[in-house]
């Protein structure tokens, strides 16, 4: 583990958050975000005739999708340090330099970032999985750290 991280953690008496806890959240994160595109959907699927018409409609939605999960990750993490994912198991996201909740630039680049590895086939959260430090790239590029709360 990178030493300066170490010793800030030792410093605050923080932890880091563990990849269950990490991907228990991700999955509340995308369970509640897919649940509110259908619901904004609804009216849309029930006009489909069939499995073509479904999958040209989802396929309509991406970028309003892709801008939605930025929003609640910047808005959330920006606002509270924390998705309701994150809330809900106790973990938090903290800027390294501050430790405090990251600015709205860093949860918009931290964000921005979790969205490319994303279509990346996941390999930023692969990264985070064996670093020392558990950053994935979204941590790296924005300088944070999921603890504890």
């Amino acid at each position: 583990m990178n030493e300066d991280i170490e010793n800030i953690l030792h410093r605050e008496n923080l932890t880091l958050a563990s990849i269950k806890k990490r991907s228990l959240a991700f999955f509340i994160d995308e369970m509640l975000l897919s649940f509110l595109l259908v619901i904004a959907m609804s009216d849309s699927f029930a006009n489909a005739k069939t499995m073509e018409d479904i999958i040209i409609l989802t396929n309509s939605y991406v970028m309003q999708y892709i801008l939605m999960k930025i929003v609640y990750q910047t808005f959330f993490v920006m606002q509270y340090g924390a998705t309701l994912g994150k809330l809900a198991v106790k973990i938090r996201v903290i800027d390294i330099q501050t430790m405090s909740n990251p600015s709205f630039s860093i949860s918009l680049n931290r964000a921005i970032f979790r969205i490319i590895s994303e279509m990346l086939f996941y390999l930023g959260f692969l990264w985070g999985m064996f670093d020392p430090t558990r950053q994935t790239w979204h941590d790296k590029t924005a300088r944070t750290l999921v603890v504890n709360a």
